[in-house]
């Protein structure tokens, strides 16, 4: 597995927690707004921060793409 895969694992774990989602509701709202994609293309930035940047910068993303964020 990448380095790059074991960040986004990383992250997803994270803001599951974060927002107190299932895996699965998670996968999907990833998969859905281009989480994973943002992830992958920021990694040199994010992998350098706190778990809190990472699920407050999520937050902001999904936000800015109309997500509606439960949890």
């Amino acid at each position: 597995m990448s380095k790059e895969m074991k960040f986004a694992v990383f992250c997803l774990e994270s803001y599951k927690q974060h927002r107190n989602l299932t895996g699965k509701d998670t996968v999907k709202l990833f998969s859905d707004y281009g989480v994973f994609d943002y992830i992958r293309d920021f990694y040199d930035v994010l992998h350098t921060t706190g778990y809190n940047y990472i699920n407050n910068d999520i937050d902001i993303y999904l936000k800015s793409r109309g997500a509606e964020i439960h949890g």
